[in-house]
């Protein structure tokens, strides 16, 4: 298979590397990377180090780039952008991908596979989503910093076995795949946990712990848990029962001085996925009639600042 992984930052460097290192002979699966600037220039000079707390090892891809029109046909591309980014690139990837393509996006966003169906309506685009924390260390350098670096992927629609083929090839790689036929769940259980812990450290410039230490923040992080389970199951999502406490759960087990990366933008006045976050929320809200005065309040908040 000709493989690329689109955006190699801390969750495409992570399982890029993996599968690169995996099939680095290139006899069975050709893996590219589609990277840019000097931590391009890092990989194609010396390969990329992904760094774990199980060890370290450099991958060599067969071909690094930032020119997606250049790989040919693929069979399989792996988006991990960030949800900004998203149009650019998949628009990238027309030219190279067709009814043979299978595309897998593995972003924070709940409605990814929506927005790449329509830049390729050719390609077969799957839905997916990972548990790692990971950052770009250094030019050419990727650390995983935590998470289980478990990976769903599968259909919204259709049979799950005619994708079997990947999940193996992930697997063999060290990958822990998961080809499921409840994608969409999986997909929303992490956005009703990533979402509202992002706005909420964002908005009181406090970490994991300082946000649960805090009554006012507690209170705006369980609204706006609530108000994305009340638009999933409208949505006709199946979430747990109990998916809130769950999510609220998975945050007191996070070390104590934790930022998300959506808090470290904000305070760097970098760009950020408020619009995949936050802005989603508002405005799925206002199409289905269900309120959401808690996401409302952080979106307004953050978008004028």
């Amino acid at each position: 298979m000709n493989i690329a992984i689109v955006g190699i930052g801390g969750v495409g460097g992570y399982y890029g590397g993996r599968l690169a290192r995996r099939y680095e002979a290139g006899d069975e699966h050709r893996i590219a990377f589609v990277a840019r600037g000097a931590h391009l220039e890092a990989i194609r000079n010396g390969g990329l180090k992904v760094v774990t707390p199980d060890g370290e090892f450099t991958a060599r891809p067969a071909q690094a780039t930032d020119r997606p029109g250049d790989l040919g046909p693929l069979d399989l591309v792996l988006i991990t952008v960030k949800g900004y980014d998203l149009e650019g690139a998949a628009g990238a990837l027309e030219a190279v991908t067709g009814e043979a393509t299978v595309v897998i996006p593995l972003e924070n966003g709940v409605d990814t596979a929506e927005r790449l169906g329509k830049i390729l309506p050719r390609a077969r685009v799957l839905n997916g989503t990972v548990y790692i924390s990971s950052r770009i260390a250094a030019p050419g350098v990727v650390q995983q910093l935590g998470g289980a670096g478990s990976l769903f992927f599968g259909p919204e629609t259709g049979p799950v076995e005619p994708f079997r083929p990947i999940e193996s090839l992930l697997l063999e790689a060290g990958i822990q795949a998961v080809l499921t036929a409840a994608v969409a769940v999986e997909v929303w259980k992490k956005f009703l946990f990533i979402s509202p812990v992002a706005g909420t450290t964002a908005l009181f410039g406090k970490s994991l712990g300082g946000i649960l230490e805090e009554p006012e923040a507690l209170r705006l992080l369980e609204g706006m848990m609530d108000e994305v389970d009340r638009l999933a199951r409208a949505r006709g999502i199946d979430l747990p029962a109990n998916a809130v406490a769950q999510a609220l759960e998975t945050v007191a087990r996070f070390p104590y001085e934790t930022k998300t990366s959506f808090q470290v933008d904000v305070e760097n006045g970098r760009k950020t996925e408020i619009e995949t976050f936050m802005g989603y929320v508002v405005r799925a809200g206002q199409a289905l009639g269900i309120d959401t005065p808690f996401n409302r309040r952080v979106y307004d908040a953050l978008s004028k600042s």
